[in-house]
């Protein structure tokens, strides 16, 4: 399994593969959109119910989201659905923007309770701006048409509201330094993303590390690495490189990961001294 283009970056799409239809994700969103009218209910009512904020209830209704599952048995309890949404969201198993082997991650990412991730290449996808993501697809190799690169944004910035629709989350991400430093998109672009990272580090369930240059050796030096806690208590892992990736459960290789990124946040800077190289680095930008 590997990535979009990767989570992260511009790496991991097939030659010839542009980003996927989301037909079945379309007649959810229509099953539930039914529903909510026939009970009378506005997207700005139906909200609050389904917990879940507006634009990501408008989100699922276009068929531009995965449902979540406890979207789905909430829509289903509330708009006494006969068992229709529950059996719709069985067929979903397309979205635009996201190869078929990112899916499962995908999905488990979308209903996380925490998620750690460790990036020694680019700024993690979660925490890009366009300006940024929009730099790697233009650059992509094989080269992607205007099409596909829209659709691939598009994605990108929906999967972002994971930050802002899941307060209760647990987020952790660790970057190396080089990745703030590098110009990507030029100076302008890169003093936004700095920024836009110091806004998101404001947020009570994030924190923010930075593995300085300066340390010579440190745990994550096999390569990145994410890790996720579903609700259900259980772990999973991701890896990947250039045109390869891995989904893992196995309990041994995950307890392995857990340690090292454990290790991880202890040698890289603290929160603090994180938030102040990056004040450092967006006045150098």
């Amino acid at each position: 399994m590997t990535d979009e283009v990767p989570e992260d970056g511009p790496g991991g799409v097939p030659s010839g593969a542009g980003p996927e239809t989301s037909d079945s994700l379309k007649v959810f969103g229509e099953v539930v959109k039914a529903f909510r009218k026939r009970a009378g209910l506005t997207q700005e009512a139906f909200a609050p119910l389904v917990g879940y904020s507006l634009p990501t209830v408008a989100s699922i209704e276009q068929g531009r989201r995965l449902p979540p599952s406890d979207y789905v048995t909430r829509s289903e309890e509330i708009l006494d659905a006969f068992g229709a949404i529950r059996n719709a969201a069985r067929h979903v198993g397309r979205k635009q923007g996201l190869a078929s082997w990112f899916r499962p991650w995908a999905k488990l990412e979308a209903e996380a309770v925490t998620l750690y991730t460790y990036e020694n290449r680019l700024v993690p996808g979660l925490l890009q701006t366009p300006a940024y993501a929009k730099t790697l697809f233009e650059e992509q190799i094989p080269a992607l048409g205007d099409d596909d690169i829209t659709a691939l944004l598009a994605a990108r910035v929906n999967r972002k509201v994971l930050l802002t629709d899941r307060p209760d989350t647990a987020y952790s991400f660790i970057v190396e330094e080089h990745v703030l430093r590098r110009q990507t998109g030029g100076e302008t672009a890169m003093r936004e993303q700095i920024e836009h990272i110091l806004d998101i580090c404001s947020r009570r369930n994030i924190e923010f590390q930075v593995m300085e240059q300066a340390r010579g050796h440190h745990a994550g030096l096999g390569g990145p690495m994410r890790l996720l806690e579903t609700p259900e208590n259980k772990w999973y892992a991701y890896c990947e490189g250039q045109e390869t990736g891995q989904l893992m459960s196995d309990r041994k290789v995950v307890s392995i990961l857990q340690k090292r990124y454990a290790r991880m946040r202890s040698q890289a800077l603290s929160f603090e001294e994180s938030v102040s190289l990056l004040r450092e680095m967006r006045g150098a930008t």
